[in-house]
């Protein structure tokens, strides 16, 4: 795992999803870098945190994995509240949901207050995807070119790496350029927008898609927290109630284009920037 150089920082709350623990895909180094620089009083993992669907084909499970769960648990007994929505590909602990093991809660959804007083549903969203609620074979499709994009995706980015170009997305450009997909998603939107106004609540925050976003729908907000196989986004309260994109792969690749500008400088300069 890299180290990161960059301060630890606080949060009244942080919204995590589809880590994908379990998969080739998942980026476990990235969350336990992320995890060592964010603290909160409360963390939601909004769903498919555990990829049960691929374990009981073929799992792969490292050590870093194993560290990710351990490093969470470490969080709860440190004194965080952990709030566990079970997603599709972890639906197995869904027979759970209503239980409590120390600081860690496992529940289906979730209302939540931010400190400025709006309440949010939290809730992972795949009961509102069409395409998992009435056709789980397409579903089961689906994920498997999925991982395969992932895997075209890794190698060519190997590539853009060499070149020092930055990261490009596969699945990303797929989902905005080809229109069926630009409709599910914005039709995922649209129906998770509509539950929060039934449950008379300011917005939702949910994960699924993959997608991370932060926008408003007919006056709901609607808050997605991305993913940690790709994009590698949560979504962070501040202690004033705010919602903001934490970006992590961003982050870090800024860091390093620092530290590389300072080494390539003369010493002099070096000494000047210091």
């Amino acid at each position: 795992m890299k180290n990161s150089n960059q301060p630890r920082k606080s949060y009244r709350s942080l919204f995590l999803s589809d880590l994908h623990l379990g998969t080739k895909g998942c980026q476990a180094e990235q969350i336990l870098s992320f995890l060592k620089c964010h603290d909160a009083e409360t963390y939601y993992l909004v769903g498919d945190i555990i990829d049960f669907w691929r374990i009981r084909k073929r799992a792969n499970w490292p050590q870093a994995h194993n560290d990710v769960l351990q490093a969470l648990l470490r969080k709860s007994r440190n004194g965080a509240q952990l709030f566990y929505i079970p997603g599709n590909h972890d639906e197995a602990l869904r027979d759970y949901c209503g239980n409590q093991f120390g600081n860690i809660h496992i529940v289906s959804q979730i209302i939540h207050e931010t400190a400025d007083g709006r309440k949010f549903l939290v809730i992972h969203g795949d009961e509102f995807d069409i395409v998992v609620r009435y056709a789980k074979w397409l579903a089961y499709l689906g994920d498997w070119a999925y991982e395969m994009s992932i895997i075209a995706n890794a190698k060519f980015n190997w590539v853009r790496r060499k070149l020092h170009l930055p990261y490009w997305s596969l699945s990303a450009w797929l989902k905005h350029k080809v229109k069926t997909a630009v409709n599910i998603i914005g039709e995922f939107e649209n129906a998770l927008a509509s539950e929060a106004r039934r449950q008379e609540v300011d917005g939702v925050i949910c994960g699924h898609i993959h997608h991370v976003a932060i926008s408003t729908i007919s006056e709901i907000e609607y808050v997605n927290t991305g993913d940690w196989v790709e994009s590698c986004t949560a979504i962070g309260e501040t202690k004033d109630g705010q919602l903001e994109i934490i970006r992590w792969l961003e982050q870090t690749e800024t860091e390093q284009e620092q530290v590389n500008g300072k080494q390539n400088l003369p010493s002099s300069e070096l000494q000047t920037a210091a």
